[in-house]
């Protein structure tokens, strides 16, 4: 049967974004050949990969697409589909689905001073298939506003957004680093509108207010932050080894260019054609949120806070009254990982966080249904 010229043009050009779209990839990730149903983070994509690859697509096609669009379309077939369609997010949300299929209660995680959520992905993926995670993304990703400059007011948007996919509690919240600042907040909010908060997890997050922020301090972080990548890297075995330098690798790789623009906004020099806008907005975000991290001052939470804490901790960090034992009303647990100090998400470490976040979870999915959620919904 004979095509008529509408459906060979139709397909003609569905092939030829295709095409486009594989040349992009194939480009941006250094591959020779990519299957159209091979899926970006399985092929080391990363999120500084993902600002360049999709500054090429905006630039082709003339579609500009937030960076998260990559969990919804993972594959070159689905953002082929979604580039066809013209159906592009029209609308921004902080909400992004990371793993959004299962029949566990959902896990909401939030973002850490670079904005993004690309760091849970691996995290998600050893939670197993039955648990939903959505991840919790800065607001001004897109470009389009002005990020938020205090923890409290992005709280309150976050609650709003985590209502839409769960209307009631109890609520699962996680955060690594600022991410758990912003966790302990978002709980703060829920529980003050009546709701319950089955688990506050805190992924290696300080009470960042009272550490301070001296040439010292600095100085003397930035020093054990290489002695504990080495000892990370020097006792793990060759494999290992290679999984966690390529990880490590990527996340140089989305911070250089972030640095730039930040370094460059501060000299007041105009942004150079290596700069994308895309990075000058990823440096004003981060620059937001530290300064937001730093000043947010934590009242006492009516509540129990799970401390998810590497073995060992930077000199500057390891202070007891820079953590949460005096502010969780109900007690504080601390659960030591073997690890060290920023390899709490990264491969191959990331399977540790995960075995003892999911133990957290089962625990407290079988407690719920008992005398706490009756005071709960009595004290509403």
């Amino acid at each position: 049967m004979t095509q008529s010229p509408e459906v060979q043009s139709t397909t003609a050009g569905d092939a030829a974004i295709t095409q486009q779209l594989a040349r992009i990839w194939e480009n941006t990730l250094g591959l020779e050949s990519i299957g159209s149903d091979q899926n970006y983070f399985d092929l080391g994509g990363d999120s500084s990969l993902a600002v360049q690859m999709f500054a090429q697509i905006e630039k082709i096609f003339g579609v500009r697409l937030p960076l998260a669009t990559l969990y919804e379309a993972p594959t070159i077939a689905e953002l082929a589909l979604l580039l066809r369609s013209e159906a592009a997010p029209s609308g921004w949300s902080s909400l992004v689905a990371i793993q959004p299929s299962g029949s566990r209660p959902p896990l909401f995680c939030f973002h850490g001073a670079g904005g993004t959520v690309f760091i849970y992905h691996k995290l998600s993926r050893y939670l197993a298939a039955d648990q939903p995670l959505y991840g919790v993304q800065s607001r001004g990703l897109d470009g389009s506003c002005a990020p938020l400059t205090r923890i409290e007011d992005m709280a309150a948007v976050y609650v709003d957004e985590i209502r839409r996919v769960q209307p009631q509690g109890p609520y699962f919240l996680a955060g690594y680093c600022m991410g758990g600042t912003v966790a302990y907040e978002v709980a703060q909010q829920l529980h003050a509108a009546g709701e319950s908060i089955a688990l506050l997890a805190l992924f290696d997050t300080m009470n960042w207010h009272k550490i301070p922020l001296t040439f010292w301090s600095k100085s003397s972080h930035a020093c054990q932050q290489w002695m504990f990548h080495a000892a990370s890297f020097l006792n793990l075995n060759f494999s290992g080894k290679a999984e966690f330098f390529k990880e490590k690798a990527a996340v140089l790789r989305n911070r250089v260019p972030v640095w730039r623009g930040m370094l460059l906004a501060k000299l007041g020099r105009k942004r150079s054609a290596s700069v994308a806008p895309d990075w000058a907005v990823l440096g004003n975000i981060w620059q937001t949120n530290d300064r937001a991290a730093w000043s947010y001052i934590p009242k006492p939470y009516p509540g129990t806070i799970v401390d998810f804490r590497p073995a060992k901790q930077y000199r500057v960090f390891d202070k007891p009254d820079l953590k949460w034992d005096r502010l969780a009303q109900e007690g504080q647990q601390v659960v030591v990982l073997p690890i060290n100090p920023a390899s709490m998400l990264v491969e191959p470490f990331v399977k540790h966080l995960a075995v003892a976040l999911r133990a957290f979870m089962d625990d407290a999915i079988k407690r719920w249904p008992s005398g706490k959620s009756r005071e709960v919904a009595q004290s509403r």
